[in-house]
């Protein structure tokens, strides 16, 4: 980094990604700030800086050796696991003489949580950082490292009596590739190797999948739908308004209708006796519903949220895009499995495809979608234009 790229980091001031120091002071104070970092989306530390004011002081030479050494030391032995830094000396020029500061670059960690020696979990919270002491938050960060998946965690309160069996019966048909009117003997043991069960109680897989009723231990997994007059989303007018709920492939197929039946039907060509196609691609619309459904964040209780406004309609899905994954990577078709469970049921129950290029073929039938990775709201939006009335 050069000097002119340093001063104007400097000039915006301390960010969730920034932070200034004027010294090196307590080392579990600095150990707290790595761990922040690596925890959140990595970040820079800057040594030589006022903090808050942003004023440039400089360290002398023996400063900066002493603090490289010293930031290695705490990286290695104050944070778990290990994490790994870049620093640099960079030379800003003042009236009188040159001021180096010491860069410490923190990348986004790939094994979180971080934690420091008493076990604390820190993370950013704007400019500062925050102990997380939310079992959720716990919950979303060891998701996010892969270490685990929520679809495969125990539902409370669930049993074997929740299940539909009809429902497991069509699932172990799809696994044997054949159709049969013979009964298949559903045993507990066959729930467990299909983690449907853990624990003679339901996966949140199992739940999602082949539960009576979802809804009743999990409310808030089910899909609001509503369409509005005009194009804001604070209108108090609507034309249809539902709340969907069951497993979800039942969910995927009522919003399917939910959409055919409030959009619009155009000929397209087609002779006059013709239903119609709908005004934007079906294809798309399947893909991105289905994308929301399976690969949402099941961490956050929130529903998927359907919209259909005069211009346009909005999917969104809770939880931002998981560890590193950006929008330039999903439309190249770049995956990261979020929901295992969820993934593996669906590919037998529902119309998918295969992993990761569901908004590839979704673009190639519709190529005026949007996508926006809300990762301050922490929720993913699919924008689909609608065709202007003529």
């Amino acid at each position: 980094m050069n000097a002119i790229e340093l001063l104007d980091i400097i000039s915006s001031g301390e960010t969730s990604r920034v932070q200034f120091k004027k010294e090196m002071d307590n080392d579990d104070s600095i150990a707290a700030e790595l761990i922040a970092f690596s925890n959140s989306k990595g970040g820079v530390i800057l040594f030589g800086i006022e903090d808050k004011k942003g004023t440039v002081l400089g360290l002398d030479y023996q400063k900066l050796q002493s603090y490289n050494n010293r930031i290695a030391t705490i990286a290695n032995d104050k944070v778990k696991p290990q994490i790994f830094l870049f620093t640099e000396v960079v030379s800003i020029p003042t009236e009188t003489d040159e001021k180096k500061i010491l860069l410490v670059e923190v990348s986004e960690g790939i094994a979180k949580p971080y934690k420091d020696k008493n076990g604390a979990i820190w993370i950013k919270q704007g400019s500062d950082k925050r102990r997380l002491t939310d079992n959720n938050e716990q919950i979303r960060l060891f998701q996010q490292s892969g270490i685990l998946y929520l679809d495969e965690m125990i539902v409370p309160q669930t049993s074997v009596d929740d299940i539909n069996f009809s429902k497991v019966e069509e699932y172990v048909k799809a696994i044997q590739k054949r159709e049969t009117d013979e009964k298949t003997e559903i045993s507990e043991t066959l729930l467990t190797n299909l983690n449907i069960l853990k624990d003679r109680r339901l996966t949140l897989g199992g739940l999602l999948f082949f539960a009576n009723n979802p809804q009743k231990y999990r409310p808030a997994f089910c899909v609001k739908a509503i369409s509005f007059f005009g194009n804001s989303i604070g209108s108090t007018d609507y034309r249809s308004n539902q709340d969907i709920e069951g497993t979800i492939p039942e969910i995927f197929e009522e919003t399917m209708r939910f959409f055919t039946t409030n959009l619009h039907h155009i000929q397209a060509g087609q002779n006059f006796n013709s239903v119609g196609q709908l005004e934007v691609s079906k294809i798309a619309l399947e893909e991105l519903l289905q994308n929301a459904l399976v690969h949402r964040d099941y961490s956050k209780n929130s529903p998927v949220r359907v919209m259909i406004f005069d211009d346009r309609i909005e999917i969104v899905s809770p939880g931002s895009l998981p560890n590193s994954l950006s929008v330039e990577n999903i439309k190249m078709g770049n995956a990261t499995v979020r929901n295992n469970l969820l993934v593996s049921y669906c590919s037998k129950l529902m119309i998918y495809r295969g992993f990761g290029s569901g908004i590839t073929r979704s673009l190639a039938a519709q190529p005026n979608i949007e996508l926006i990775n809300d990762t301050d709201g922490e929720q993913f939006r699919v924008i689909i234009p609608r065709p202007e009335k003529k």
